[in-house]
């Protein structure tokens, strides 16, 4: 009972400390204010309403939503979509990344129908299918890609399909099963240099990301491999160099280099924002050391026009730089 002279506390709002799983970081981005060239205009189309509705109806996740992608109002405008497989919930969590970390549920068996569904009635062509890290499970996910192809195939069996995976723990069994069950593009992200990667994927390895490429280039000549790498991390020039020509060794057919853009206080700092001009040069240093198709930009991700750099790489390198590229 409250008396006279008696007074409450008045309630004080606690800051938060956590953010999708993730403890808020003390330190702000010592980058400064977003450049110019990383401005993106919000979303609204008819196209990416469509799109949008139609995820939802099917109970689908998608990367372009879990990871706030600039690029969403864009490729959703033209109907296309990375779907994200095994859930919204990620064993690992990487300090770079927005997908929320903890245990996930049970795995949906029929998720790879939806799928499908979803495939065939956008009527697409392409199609690019991740997942969250699934270190819970005894294959790492790869049997969920497989059936989710298997599903696409069945209804859409013109429509081609890329793989973004995990390295599944670095089980071979894994990958071969994720490579056999015949995607046209297999993509596995290197996403930082070596002296990054403790801090940025702390449940990955630089080594065993390498090693998932490299095994895939061996197991399925035909499938074309693909990696991608983010900047602003606090990466030197000549780390990237080394990165590259590591990526270039396995065999490495296609690239994505991309800014890291802080999706959170919880997230790690961005240490610099690269000029336009500075990803033209990584570029160039990319296709120096045998990439047969390289996107390097402020804005590109790894699924960002993925349709056309297949049919780039496929359609072989440039003129004058035929020595150049391997498969």
């Amino acid at each position: 009972m409250t008396t006279l002279g008696d007074r409450r506390p008045e309630a004080v709002a606690k800051p938060a400390t956590f953010f999708r799983g993730r403890r808020l970081r003390a330190a702000h981005a010592p980058a400064g204010a977003k450049p110019r060239w990383l401005k993106v205009r919000a979303p609204g189309t008819p196209g990416y309403r469509r799109l949008k509705r139609l995820v939802r109806d099917q109970s689908l996740h998608t990367v372009c939503e879990e990871a706030h992608c600039p690029n969403i109002g864009e490729c959703w405008h033209h109907g296309t979509a990375t779907f994200m497989i095994l859930g919204g919930v990620c064993t690992r969590a990487c300090t770079y990344c927005n997908v929320e970390h903890g245990q996930p549920g049970p795995v949906d068996e029929a998720e790879p129908a939806r799928i499908a569904d979803a495939v065939q009635a956008l009527e697409l062509a392409y199609v690019v299918i991740t997942s969250v890290d699934r270190d819970d499970l005894e294959d790492g996910g790869a049997g969920a890609f497989a059936a989710t192809i298997a599903a696409i195939r069945s209804l859409s069996p013109t429509c081609r399909i890329e793989t973004l995976v995990p390295d599944f723990g670095g089980r071979v069994a894994s990958i071969e099963t994720a490579l056999e069950a015949g995607p046209d593009v297999l993509n596995h992200n290197i996403e930082t240099v070596r002296s990054q990667y403790r801090r940025a994927r702390p449940g990955g390895s630089y080594d065993r990301g390498l090693g998932v490429l490299a095994h895939a280039r061996r197991h399925q000549p035909a499938v074309t491999t693909k990696s991608g790498i983010m900047v602003g991390l606090g990466e030197t020039w000549g780390e990237l160099r080394e990165t590259l020509s590591d990526l270039g060794a396995v065999g490495c057919g296609i690239l994505t280099i991309g800014q890291y853009l802080r999706p959170s206080a919880a997230h790690l700092p961005v240490a610099r924002y690269y000029h336009p001009d500075e990803f033209a040069a990584l570029k160039e240093v990319a296709l120096s050391v045998g990439f047969g198709h390289v996107e390097s930009g402020p804005l590109v991700r790894s699924s960002y026009h993925a349709h056309e750099q297949a049919e780039a790489f496929a359609a072989g390198p440039p003129p004058g730089r035929a020595g150049e590229a391997q498969g």
